[in-house]
């Protein structure tokens, strides 16, 4: 048995290591490529004769990327404030509350994870062009303030909280508002720490709605500044393009190296 226990071990091990590479490798030539001079990026040679910080510099005389940071941050940080807001309320509501209609509100929590952001963007483009929010701030943030996966992940977490917590909350005298303030909200900081590092992802990393409502750059985001160095005409800068990514991706692998400890016991507590 010990045998086959290893060989087994190093077949995972070996499969684990397969796939490390399949996904850093890209990541590894976009990060060589941000120090490469343009005229090497395409060579033979695996590295370039010399590094260069040129391609950062062109990053920041073309692109106003500092702006771009800060409209990032607001929107993704706004972003997270509402959906803790909207979504830790009705998690709480489906996890602990007796009230009826409530497995029917949970399927349809559950049916919203399967609609993608894409065929919903129609219908909200055309109500807010009705009532003359495009190319606004809160055009970025209105239609995010509710998520499916916020809701679900919430009250997955909170059914992990032992039912004699909220018996002795409600001995105490304690409401439904004031058992969500001030049991709930400390207990689920963990899940709310792996709730807000996907969803600062996710819309820090979003082109898609930004390009659909934004007509001038005022309100424009990181990803914009990605984009710019795009040119069909003038060919594309590559070198630049790829100092751009990495200047974009550097804020969330900080942010995640801060908080991976809380992120994975908030999917811990959860999957088990």
């Amino acid at each position: 048995m010990r045998p086959r226990h290893w060989t087994a071990q190093a077949g995972i091990h070996l499969a684990l290591a397969v796939g490390a590479v399949a996904i850093l490798a890209p990541f590894g030539w976009m990060v060589m490529g941000a120090f490469t001079p343009q005229d090497q990026i395409f060579r033979d040679e695996l590295l370039p004769d010399a590094f260069t910080f040129a391609n950062f510099a062109e990053v920041f005389e073309e692109v106003p990327m500092l702006r771009y940071y800060l409209n990032s941050f607001v929107a993704a940080a706004t972003i997270f404030v509402l959906q803790v807001i909207v979504c830790l309320p009705a998690a709480y509501a489906l996890a602990r509350l007796r009230f009826r209609g409530r497995e029917l509100s949970l399927w349809i929590v559950l049916a919203c994870l399967m609609v993608p952001t894409q065929v919903a963007a129609i219908p909200i483009y055309l109500m807010f062009s009705r009532v003359g929010i495009l190319d606004t701030f809160p055009s970025l943030v209105l239609p995010f303030v509710s998520s499916a996966f916020g809701i679900f992940l919430l009250r997955q977490f909170i059914l992990t909280i032992p039912q004699s917590v909220f018996d002795a909350a409600r001995l105490d005298g304690a409401r439904a508002w004031s058992t969500l303030t001030r049991v709930v909200f400390p207990l689920v900081k963990p899940a709310l720490v792996s709730f807000g590092v996907f969803s600062f992802v996710s819309h820090w990393n979003d082109y898609f709605w930004p390009s659909v409502v934004l007509r001038s750059t005022d309100y424009a985001t990181v990803p914009y500044g990605i984009v710019r160095f795009v040119s069909f005409e003038s060919g594309t800068s590559y070198g630049a393009q790829m100092a751009a990514a990495l200047l974009a991706i550097a804020p969330l692998l900080l942010g995640f190296l801060l908080a991976q400890r809380q992120f994975i016991a908030g999917f811990s507590i959860v999957s088990d």
